[in-house]
């Protein structure tokens, strides 16, 4: 039995036990049975590779190397979802979000693979003189490595955002199921990119699959026995990250063995070229855990520190990540999330935990954390006297402390809420975030790397930290508490109106209840008992649909239409009282694209405005006119006016009105119309001397388009 046979059987019998050990273990969970459907997957490729080996014929090396592509086709599908949802407290948003693309993964390569099973291999061919057999791609062959390729990018990209997002703890359990999970794709992305280039798959380039296979499951078995499970809280973001430390590394890897295969086939081939091609390999893998090593990256730091005297922290530095991380977060939630990650990097820690404080009720709750889920802080935190022992303690005594030899109570309850995870992660240090003469919150920081203890200078900068957190959280929660203020003012404005009309309808309709015993049988006051009820029902379903506009985005419908036309039909259908004097003046204009439904409401909603201004006597005049590129609304009153501080500040905006029996309500319709169509009102007016009102629209050629909304 030869090597390559060896590392065949190996591989797959490997990845067959750890499938069945995770499969065992398995509980409801995305992931777990994602990296179980993937392990069967590739024990089954490898399983075909080997019985391939030990084939004596070509037709059935052919029969087996077909079987190996089509377990090939099963592995995008089960990697790219295990990727999407290993580790994430946001699994089913990703996968939610993917689900296109992951249903594009299953069903592509397997229907390409079972329907197009002979156009996978075109041709069988021996290499000379070691006699070894060279499968040539068919175009269904051809194209599944193409989607592997892609896959295999996919599968690194979120495997890479998973690894950027966590921090503390929750990295150190799940960095080398990452590196594992990515070992494959690298070596993936190189073998799938070698078929592709020259029309078939070498037998070294199966090697270099079986043994990256063996790798991978060591780190994966690695991460596993830390995490001991593969349920985790990590939240990566939506958007795509730049800079990727697993992209770079498959970039160096690919290029060198790149260069080196290219040397070899220039020399005329290498019969070990596989095996020094796994051992560049193997040699990048070192180089990534030494990379990504906590340790080593707090040793290089200190030795810097120290022999070339520089200081520990840079406070410029400190000031920028810090207003990086936090000036964006609009929910408390991400804001906290936030600072945990800046005080784990800054402070080189890997359990780092915000508990929010609510000093009315004595209650600390988890904010968020590198190390805890909800459902162990849950059953960790602080209740009843101890957290109120630590709120009291903590607001008396503002300042970062170490918490692992304190005696008393509080100190002892914080030890019990942050857990050390190691045994050997130096000191426990809390630091209590204070603002507004209360305590707001109460950062826990432990299992430091390498069990360095904290000094001075990481005290001291991390009471800057808990300064400039307690600023952001105080001045958030006061954000919140205006703005449920506004909205309740906003409410009970809303309400006032709302109500104020509802009871005069409900007063009329009560006079005619009490009126119509009496007179009911008078045909007069039965006709006006009618007209009143179809009035007041009409005058509330006005209300309704006036208000159903602020919760509705508004759309236009425009067509080709006379603005003249639309202006002397909004008129003709108002009733003024007989006191005022209505004067037009419209002059000819051109045609232009108009929601005549919409803007009759301008026009009626200015006339009124205006005719109220002037009251039972005045003059309102109507006028149309083109100035340049717009067609120009005019509505004049000698009423009696309004204030610039009205017109500025409260004239557009709902429920501000200076009428008695207006909801305020015309003129914020009325804007939101007219800038629809892409235009704009503008107002001049002077208490005592009236008001204009100018409606600039848009002279748009026949089929164009409207600016704004459409």
């Amino acid at each position: 039995m030869n090597s390559h046979l060896i590392l065949a059987y190996a591989s797959a019998a490997l990845a067959a036990v750890l499938a069945l050990g995770s499969a065992l273990r398995a509980r409801h969970s995305i992931s777990r049975w994602a990296f179980v459907a993937g392990m069967v997957t590739l024990a089954a490729e490898r399983m075909c590779n080997g019985l391939r080996l030990r084939a004596p014929w070509p037709d059935e090396m052919l029969y087996w190397r077909q079987w190996g592509l089509i377990a090939t086709s099963w592995l995008p599908a089960s990697w790219l979802l295990f990727s999407l949802s290993y580790a994430r407290g946001n699994a089913r948003e990703f996968v939610r979000r993917w689900r296109v693309v992951l249903g594009v993964a299953f069903l592509f390569p397997v229907v390409l693979a079972l329907w197009f099973s002979s156009h996978l291999i075109a041709a069988v061919q021996q290499i000379e003189p070691d006699h070894q057999f060279l499968f040539r791609l068919g175009w269904a062959g051809i194209a599944l490595y193409v989607f592997l390729l892609i896959a295999s990018v996919l599968v690194l990209t979120n495997l890479e955002r998973t690894y950027r997002a966590s921090v503390g703890t929750m990295r150190w359990r799940i960095k080398f199921m990452l590196l594992g999970a990515g070992l494959l794709f690298v070596v993936r992305l190189y073998t799938s990119s070698q078929a592709l280039l020259f029309r078939g798959m070498n037998p070294p380039l199966e090697i270099l699959n079986s043994g990256a296979l063996i790798l991978a499951i060591g780190l994966m078995l690695r991460s596993l026995f830390r995490a001991g499970h593969f349920d985790l809280d990590v939240y990566p973001s939506q958007s795509v990250l730049q800079g990727s430390l697993t992209v770079l590394l498959a970039g160096v890897y690919l290029l060198i063995v790149g260069a080196f295969a290219k040397i070899v086939a220039y020399l005329g081939g290498d019969a070990a070229f596989a095996f020094k091609a796994f051992g560049v390999l193997v040699s990048v893998v070192l180089l990534a855990v030494l990379l990504q090593s906590d340790r080593v990256r707090l040793r290089v730091r200190q030795f810097i520190n120290r022999n070339f005297q520089r200081p520990l922290y840079d406070y410029r530095t400190i000031w920028g990540q810090f207003t990086e991380a936090t000036a964006t977060r609009i929910d408390l939630g991400d804001l906290c999330r936030s600072l945990v990650k800046l005080v784990a990097d800054l402070s080189q820690a890997l359990s780092v935990t915000i508990w929010l404080v609510d000093e009315n009720r004595g209650m600390l709750t988890l904010a968020a954390s590198t190390s805890l889920s909800d459902v162990q802080a849950g059953e960790l935190r602080p209740q009843g006297a101890d957290a109120a022992e630590i709120i009291r303690h903590l607001k008396q005594y503002p300042e970062p402390v170490d918490i692992e030899t304190i005696k008393e109570n509080w100190a002892a309850a914080l030890r019990q809420c942050h857990p050390d995870q190691f045994h050997k992660g130096g000191t426990r240090v809390c630091v209590p975030i204070v603002g507004g003469g209360g305590l707001l919150a109460v950062i826990t920081i432990g299992d430091r790397v390498a069990g360095t203890a904290f000094s001075l200078q990481d005290l001291d900068v991390l009471k800057c930290v808990g300064d400039q957190a307690a600023a952001s959280v105080l001045n958030m929660r006061l954000s919140q508490t205006l703005l449920q203020a506004r909205e309740l003012e906003a409410f009970q404005t809303m309400a006032a109106f709302f109500v104020h009309d509802l009871k005069n309808a409900a007063s009329t309709l009560n006079l005619m209840l009490q009126n119509l015993p009496v007179h009911f049988d008078d045909p007069a006051f039965r006709e006006d008992a009618l007209r009143g009820i179809a009035k007041t029902v009409a005058h509330i379903n006005d209300l309704i649909g006036r208000l159903s506009l602020l919760r509705h985005e508004l759309k236009i419908q425009p067509a080709i239409a006379d603005l003249n036309a639309v202006v002397t039909g909004a008129l003709a259908s108002l009733r003024l009282p007989g006191g005022i004097e209505l004067a037009q003046d419209l002059k000819a204009l051109p045609s232009l694209r108009l929601d005549q439904e919409q803007v009759v409401k301008v026009v009626t909603n200015l006339v009124l405005n205006a005719a109220d201004a002037v009251g039972g006597a005045g003059q309102v005049r109507v006028t149309t006119d083109q100035l340049n590129s717009w067609v120009v609304l005019t509505v004049a009153d000698n009423g009696c006016g309004m204030s610039a501080e009205f017109v500025n500040r409260s004239l557009f905006r709902p429920f501000q009105t200076t009428k008695k029996s207006g909801l305020g309500i015309g003129m914020f319709q009325s804007k939101m119309i007219v800038e629809a169509h892409g235009g704009r009102i503008e107002v001049a007016s002077e208490p005592g001397r009236g008001t204009t009102m100018q409606v600039f629209l848009p002279l748009v050629p026949p089929g164009a388009g409207v600016g704004g909304k459409d």
